[in-house]
């Protein structure tokens, strides 16, 4: 499995992998032209890095990562890690583990000080997966729809 820099051509098998979840299918419109507008905002942006894993030559995987500078922390830049997604027939095989190593340590060689993501209430496996890779849930996530 390689784990690459996502490419234009990527976009639709992201967004399946986007859709085919309960939540996802609610909300995401796959062949919508927006997803290619977001993607060229997210590569022109250096302080975003969307990534899939591409296994024989199939996008298998995903994730987006956001390098935040602040100023709380003594200046330290943070990393958030969202849109993860493994593809359903590949669970199970520590893809997303791999996905996760790759993000923290290019989180940390990219001067961060702390990795950090938001998931859905509802998601609890997801949530004991986080757990799993030493993730605490520590703070309350809020959303204001706009």
């Amino acid at each position: 499995m390689e784990i690459r820099p996502a490419r234009a051509e990527d976009v639709p098998a992201i967004v399946a992998m986007l859709a085919e979840d309960p939540l996802g299918a609610s909300r995401e419109l796959p062949g919508s032209p927006s997803y290619d507008e977001a993607f060229r905002a997210i590569e022109a942006d250096p302080h975003q890095v969307l990534v899939v894993a591409e296994e024989a030559g199939e996008v298998v995987g995903t994730l987006q990562l956001t390098l935040t500078p602040g100023l709380s922390r003594m200046g330290a830049t943070r990393a958030t890690i969202e849109g993860v997604r493994v593809r359903a027939d590949q669970r199970g095989a520590r893809l997303g583990e791999r996905l996760f190593e790759w993000a923290i340590d290019t989180a940390r060689e990219r001067g961060a000080v702390l990795v950090q993501l938001t998931t859905d209430a509802s998601r609890k496996d997801a949530q004991r997966f986080y757990q799993r890779l030493g993730f605490v849930a520590s703070h309350v996530g809020m959303k204001l729809p706009l």
